[in-house]
């Protein structure tokens, strides 16, 4: 998606440590954890929804 090499990653690694302290990165790490994981929920939701709406319209035709 990206296309970021480890190079890369490490200089964004860097810079976030100096940005925030060590002590704040595995907290900031977590919340970003739970955003994705809720971001791909309501993904998945959105999707299975398009999905029965388009089923239904299937049955009254």
């Amino acid at each position: 998606m990206f296309n970021l090499g480890m190079g890369e990653l490490l200089v964004i690694l860097l810079i976030v440590l100096l940005l925030f302290g060590a002590s704040k990165l595995p907290e900031i790490a977590r919340a970003l954890g739970k955003s994705v994981k809720e971001f791909k929920k309501a993904g998945k939701e959105i999707k299975e929804d398009i999905k029965s709406v388009g089923e239904d319209k299937k049955d009254q035709s």
